[in-house]
């Protein structure tokens, strides 16, 4: 998941066990769930991986991909914007993305929901997007979902919903909780907290420093120890 890109816990999962135990064993064999890595479990090594190769970059990269967030969700005030995911959880790492729940009038029994008021924004703020349609089987039936990929320097994911599942509870398929959905008045309650300095100077400015030499880090996927003796190199030039 970290140097390949791979974004779902279950094909993680699975490329995992075809590697260890071979194709044909892989096939063969039959697991049940607690004899395998819960999500949990997973998330929490794949931020330790983040922290061993990124180093303070990761949280220079959590503070960015937050204000670029605040930044999309007033853009998109009128959407009811709430941020979910690492960004809101403070887990990213390189290659992570922005995800948002944006909201429009519809029928949440409607097979497809009407983004084009979303779409119709994005395109005044002439902010680069593409909209797609995923079908997945959600509680035993298929369900159409609208996403729109936004480039906005960092890749913005908006997950668009009807009005009426403003309220709704969601749960989280790595924990099983409730999924906590920030509104941008607690996102920026975040910053203050968090990245008390850094968002003082970005306040002051209104420049992220860091912002190119995290996208282009984020342009090359990590290599198999990057980052890993940086520690290591560090104690030896101050010796």
């Amino acid at each position: 998941m970290y140097e390949e890109g791979v974004q779902q816990y279950l094909v993680a999962k699975r490329i995992a066990a075809r590697r260890v135990l071979g194709r044909q064993g892989a096939r063969a064999a039959r697991f049940r769930p607690h004899e395998l890595p819960s999500n949990g479990e997973i998330r929490r090594a794949l931020l330790r991986v983040a922290d061993l190769a990124e180093g303070p970059r990761r949280l220079r990269r959590l503070f960015a991909m937050r204000v670029v967030a605040l930044e999309t969700m007033i853009a998109l005030a009128r959407f009811s914007p709430r941020l979910i995911g690492s960004v809101a959880s403070g887990h990213v790492r390189r290659g992570s993305d922005i995800d948002l729940h944006v909201f429009v009038p519809g029928d949440a029994r409607a097979r497809e929901l009407d983004a084009s008021p979303v779409i119709a924004r994005l395109e005044a703020l002439a902010w680069p997007h593409e909209l797609r349609r995923v079908l997945i089987r959600k509680f035993g039936e298929f369900r159409e979902f609208t996403h729109v990929d936004v480039d906005r320097g960092f890749r913005v994911e908006l997950s668009v919903y009807p009005l009426a599942d403003l309220r709704a509870v969601q749960r989280s398929s790595v924990d099983g909780r409730p999924i906590d959905r920030v509104s941008a008045s607690r996102l920026r309650a975040l910053l203050e907290l968090d990245h008390a300095a850094a968002w003082s100077r970005y306040q002051a400015t209104g420049e992220l420093p860091d912002r190119d030499a995290l996208l282009d880090e984020d342009a090359e996927p990590p290599g198999r120890y990057d980052g890993l003796l940086a520690e290591f190199d560090e104690s030896a030039h101050t010796e």
